[in-house]
């Protein structure tokens, strides 16, 4: 054999082994999966407290309001407390509340783009103190969350991973609202199968986030879950009528009105698209155009119809309906943020606990290894080298999800159930 055909030859070898290396990932032991774990809690625990601790009257080492994202919240709900609600939808009144709150040396504007029903949500929060409230926020949003993790992964070593996840440190540091849309989520599956009506209830919820539920009632109509969309659809309407008659038309037109500044944000890059992980955020961070971003945006969601039309033919259950959806729905959105990324704890316990039961096929825990972890690296290799990784991770886990859901009889090929996250 000649010098190249070898060369070659242990190249195709090597990329064999490659691919067995990762489709196995026979390397990810439960052992070896519970010290990285624990590991990674440990170094997750050291920076909050770190960051907490080097704090100084709610203003971090960076500048920046400890939860700053926050500080949103909680300026709209003084206006509102104070009998202007539609100011929260004024830059100029808002931004002043701002700095009122808490008098950081950053002076980034924190803009409120959310319909009124979330200031519903907020509406109390300025009753206390900014750093008090925050706690109050994230505590009771947190357990939400926690509480839905543990329904779906009940034994005793699956809360260590659940509070090491990434991605809920980050949304804890922007003091951002993704425990209460993963409670949303989480409810609204949990009850899918047996409480349809209350599904419907938790799932109208997200209309305070309406963007992260586009590929909700396709969903549900491809599957014939009828009671749950008309429940959702009320949910939904009777929220959006009990902002109006709280807070009066003039703050719903405000919020109407501060939808091209929305759109300008996304736009514009104003944000920053290495912050995001959508794939309009990915087109525009590689240098294409909005139409470019948008064209590519629309393809993805012409791609999820064709997981629509495999519902209608497969009929999931409740649990694995909804592990589908949530893994969808991140996909769908032009606007995500890394600290969105909390909502793929959902579908990553569903897949565990179908693992746990059916030993993991073929790149499952690679997936699942890598969506794990990606909260730590997807802004910064966005940021240092431009490259976008979020939506490959986003398909690579809708991938598997879906594959399970679609062929749920298929044996497992690979590793047999483990009694720890492997």
């Amino acid at each position: 054999m000649s010098g190249q055909g070898a060369a070659a030859g242990q190249g195709r070898g090597a990329a064999g082994r490659l691919v067995v290396f990762l489709r196995d990932a026979a390397w990810l032991s439960a052992d070896r999966a519970e010290a990285y774990v624990r590991v990674l809690a440990v170094m997750l625990a050291v920076v909050a407290m770190g960051w907490i601790a080097l704090s100084r009257d709610g203003v971090t080492v960076a500048g920046y309001p400890l939860g700053s994202d926050f500080v949103s919240f909680w300026a709209a709900s003084e206006l509102a407390l104070e009998g202007r609600p539609e100011a929260a939808y004024d830059p100029t009144a808002h931004y002043a509340v701002q700095r009122m709150a808490v008098p950081a040396t950053d002076e980034s504007y924190y803009a409120f783009f959310y319909p009124p029903v979330f200031l519903l949500v907020c509406l109390p929060l300025a009753a206390l103190p900014y750093l008090w409230s925050l706690a109050a926020w994230l505590g009771v949003t947190g357990l939400a969350y926690w509480r839905c993790l543990r329904a779906l992964l009940p034994q005793r070593w699956a809360a260590l991973p659940i509070l090491a996840y990434p991605a809920v440190l980050m949304n804890a540091g922007h003091g951002q609202n993704g425990f209460l849309s993963a409670a949303c989520f989480g409810v609204g599956v949990l009850a899918l199968q047996r409480r349809p009506v209350l599904a419907g209830l938790a799932l109208g919820g997200l209309v305070f986030k309406p963007h992260l539920a586009v590929v909700v009632p396709f969903a549900l109509a491809a599957a014939g879950r009828w009671r749950t969309l008309i429940s959702a659809a009320l949910s939904a309407l009777s929220l959006c009528l009990l902002s109006w008659l709280v807070f009066g038309t003039a703050t719903w037109r405000g919020f109407l009105a501060q939808t091209a500044l929305a759109r300008a944000v996304l736009e514009q890059d104003l944000v920053g698209p290495a912050k995001m992980v959508s794939t309009f955020a990915a087109v525009r961070l590689l240098g294409g155009s909005v139409g470019v971003a948008y064209a590519a945006q629309l393809a993805v969601g012409l791609a999820l119809c064709g997981l629509l039309w495999g519902i209608r033919r497969v009929r999931p259950s409740g649990l694995d309906l909804g592990a589908l959806i949530m893994a969808m729905a991140v996909l769908a959105s032009p606007f995500l943020l890394d600290y969105d990324l909390v909502l793929l704890a959902l579908p990553m316990a569903w897949l565990m606990a179908s693992a746990q039961r059916t030993g993991f096929r073929p790149w499952e825990k690679t997936v699942l290894f890598v969506a794990f972890i990606a909260p730590l690296f997807v802004r910064t290799i966005g940021l240092r080298l431009g490259v976008p990784l979020g939506p490959p991770v986003l398909a690579a886990l809708l991938l598997v999800v879906a594959g399970r859901v679609f062929s749920p009889s298929e044996p497992s090929r690979s590793s047999a159930p483990c009694a720890s996250p492997c």
